[in-house]
């Protein structure tokens, strides 16, 4: 399945309809949780958005309560927290699930890249990061210990980059 052709709404309300807005860019996709240990990732992801939002990246939060009901909060909450806490100005969509019967069809489309250590499958905890090519297909996975700041991340943001 094609990453762009899924349909999900945004944080704030509405829908992005469907994530063909971001055709022709890199998209990064990030599960987040507002009250996890790995939540200051959130610097590193507004850092990624500036950095390379003019060359055709778009990171995209993705808030889930999946793991230890760390993301609580209804959409104002999230947003705000986002926001207020951290300067992210990153789009977001609606809080979903990542995995079990109720997976939404963006993490189906995800879920069997790889990571370097070989992981595929169903995400392991909130900030676990997709990289996808501006065709929309799925190209790398970090787990979610892995920095956004982190060398691997950057030189594989750099290949996929479409300007």
């Amino acid at each position: 399945m094609n990453v762009f052709d899924v349909e999900i709404g945004a944080l704030t309300g509405g829908f992005f309809t469907d994530l063909s807005q971001f055709r022709g860019n890199a998209l990064l996709v990030v599960n987040l949780a507002s009250r996890c240990g790995l939540t200051p990732q959130y610097v590193g992801l507004q850092m990624l958005h500036e950095t390379y939002a003019e060359r055709g990246l778009t990171v995209l939060g993705v808030p889930s309560n999946q793991f230890a009901d760390q993301e609580p909060g209804t959409p104002a909450e999230i947003a705000e927290f986002a926001r207020s806490t951290f300067g992210a100005t990153f789009p977001m969509t609606e809080k979903i699930d990542v995995n079990g019967p109720d997976r939404h069809p963006l993490y189906a489309a995800l879920v069997d890249v790889p990571d370097a250590g070989g992981h595929s499958g169903d995400i392991r905890w909130n900030f676990e990061k997709f990289l996808v090519a501006p065709d929309g297909t799925a190209i790398a996975r970090f787990a979610p210990q892995v920095e956004p700041e982190a060398p691997e991340v950057a030189a594989a943001i750099e290949k996929a980059l479409p300007r």
